[in-house]
């Protein structure tokens, strides 16, 4: 009895001890989780928060379902996402039909030029969503330069720009790149010895091409189109522009926050949920099938490029070179069109300087440094908090990590007009009156670009071995001089290709920006977007050149030093 007496405390000191020994270390690491689940929980949860908050209460704080309940009960409202989602399918399933042949001639023959056709790839997917929409009008709009072509010297009336078509083919010239990028990385992974056994097995031409390669490659082909149809569905400048009768949900929530006629904040707020629960429904789809094949490829006998021939091989370059200078082309006519003389919407005869020293007078100066320093700042914090929740996600997982990496990546399903409406519900007033400030649109363009670097960086760290960090351990080095000697550099090429995606359309911001800026903080995008509403074609000419060359001096750096060819997602 005494004994068991005894032993008790014993028992019970050792059960305490045990239990001690299981909770959780804290540490800098658990101190870095902390810090972004605050910061997650301030500028994103808590901005949401409020818009769904805002749709569900009306002016006197009462409870009410009115604002989804008109959505649903006039078909106006309804036909908005109806029109967003067809056009975001067919600009996918568009994307899709010209990108992978694209993406597959690139990869499999060796084609000359290739530099050229990847920078002019790249290009046309990362200008500013609007100027290619602005540009066809230029082209193909009732007085454009083709339309009269066609009219005066052939007397045929070309199809129109406007309307669904119309930004179905400007959607899927600017996007089919995208899907290229994507596809060039999943086809140069592929093994030759699968090829070769398809053959063998009688399985070639275009047979081997469905039945084998585009297989080995559904993963990537599926996250290549759900990056284009979120890209298509949360698109502002060129429904705006195009779209005329054929209206989407994100001109329909412009409409109601900032319409001349009439503001609707709740409304906008309750379209913007509406549109958040569609683009939710599909991303869950894309991973639900794509976790059907969830395989990676692994090559230790790269596809060796051969070059075309023959009537084939010409084809094949006209098809290649044709589809990027038709990508290209509403570019280059914007930047011919900066030089030429005009009167406000006229183009005439002659060539001049005017346009630009018109823009210098109407904040050029302020636009091109606006435009920098928010995309500077930006990157520097979207890169810092990617690679340490790359880190956390990989090297530390928990529920709170994996909680904070699930919550980082919600902008990436958000149209950017819902996000501009969050920041500006939430920062408005004190103790944050952040509205109109360069800060407020920091804070989006971090929002709304970070995802494609943590993906990046994430996916680049996971496929390093620990064992190098171990060493470095071993050898004396502290863990936050591993961290930053060794972890950080292994993922350097996944944080380079995360980040030139992220900086580029943090250069080119519309959806968010429109919310959000001011005359202030007014970048090259907005400038250009503000002279087309007032009919200043030239200036918006002269706005968007600079912006392109902007653009392709970035991805020309950019390609200079890290010699990559594709986007590691």
């Amino acid at each position: 009895m005494s004994a068991n007496i005894s032993a008790s405390p014993v028992s019970a000191g050792g059960a305490v001890k045990q239990k001690r020994r299981r909770l959780p270390k804290l540490d800098m690491w658990s101190g870095v989780s902390l810090a972004l689940l605050l910061l997650f929980g301030l500028f994103l949860v808590y901005p949401l928060f409020n818009v769904l908050r805002e749709s569900i209460v009306n002016g006197e704080g009462e409870f009410t379902l009115e604002y989804f309940y008109r959505f649903f009960a006039n078909s106006y409202y309804f036909q908005t996402i109806k029109n967003s989602f067809v056009l975001s399918v067919t600009v996918t399933l568009v994307s899709l039909l010209i990108g992978v042949p694209f993406s597959y001639f690139y990869s499999f023959f060796s084609l000359k030029g290739r530099k050229v056709l990847f920078v002019g790839a790249v290009l046309s997917v990362m200008s500013a969503p609007f100027i290619g929409a602005y540009a066809w009008i230029l082209l193909l709009g009732r007085n454009g330069l083709i339309t009269q072509f066609f009219k005066q010297t052939l007397s045929i009336e070309p199809p129109s720009i406007y309307g669904f078509w119309g930004l179905v083919i400007v959607l899927s010239l600017k996007l089919f790149p995208l899907v290229s990028l994507y596809m060039n990385a999943a086809f140069r992974s592929i093994d030759s010895s699968l090829l070769e056994a398809a053959s063998l097995m009688g399985s070639t031409g275009l047979k081997r091409i469905w039945q084998v390669i585009l297989r080995l490659t559904i993963p990537t082909l599926l996250a290549a189109a759900l990056l284009v149809f979120m890209r298509t569905f949360a698109d502002f400048g060129t429904p705006l522009l195009l779209g005329q009768n054929y209206r989407t949900f994100t001109v329909e929530i412009y409409n109601q926050y900032l319409g001349e006629t009439g503001q609707n904040h709740n409304f906008a707020a309750a379209i913007g949920i509406i549109g958040v629960i569609v683009t939710t429904i599909v991303f869950l789809i894309q991973k639900y099938v794509a976790g059907k094949f969830n395989f990676q490829l692994r090559s230790s006998r790269p596809i060796q490029p051969k070059k075309p021939r023959g009537i084939g091989g010409a084809l094949i370059y006209i098809y290649q070179y044709g589809l990027i200078a038709f990508a290209l082309l509403p570019q280059f006519y914007v930047v011919y069109l900066s030089f030429r003389k005009n009167s406000q919407s006229r183009f005439l005869p002659g060539y001049t300087l005017d346009s630009y020293r018109q823009a210098a007078n109407r904040l050029l100066e302020r636009s091109i440094y606006n435009t920098l320093v928010l995309a500077a700042i930006s990157m520097v914090i979207i890169i810092v908090l990617s690679i340490l929740i790359a880190y956390l996600v990989v090297r530390r997982p928990s529920a709170i990590n994996n909680f904070i990496d699930t919550t980082s990546m919600i902008p990436y399903i958000m149209p950017g007009a819902v996000i501009g409406i969050a920041l500006v519900i939430s920062f408005n007033s004190a103790p944050l009156a952040l509205t109109g400030t360069m800060t407020i649109m920091i804070i989006a363009l971090v929002i709304r670009r970070m995802p494609y670097t943590i993906r990046s960086a994430t996916a680049s760290l996971m496929h390093q071995p620990i064992s190098m960090e171990e060493a470095s351990r071993s050898l004396g080095a502290s863990k936050l001089k591993t961290f930053w000697k060794v972890t950080v550099p292994l993922m350097g090429s996944g944080i380079a290709s995360g980040a030139i995606l992220s900086f580029v359309t943090i250069v080119t911001e519309m959806s968010a920006a429109i919310i959000l800026y001011n005359n202030q903080t007014i970048t090259l995008t907005m400038s250009a977007y503000v002279a087309i509403t007032r009919g200043n074609y030239g200036l918006a000419s002269a706005f968007s050149a600079v912006l392109t060359l902007i653009t392709a001096v970035i991805l020309i750096v950019y390609l200079k030093f890290t010699k990559e060819e594709d986007v590691r997602l």
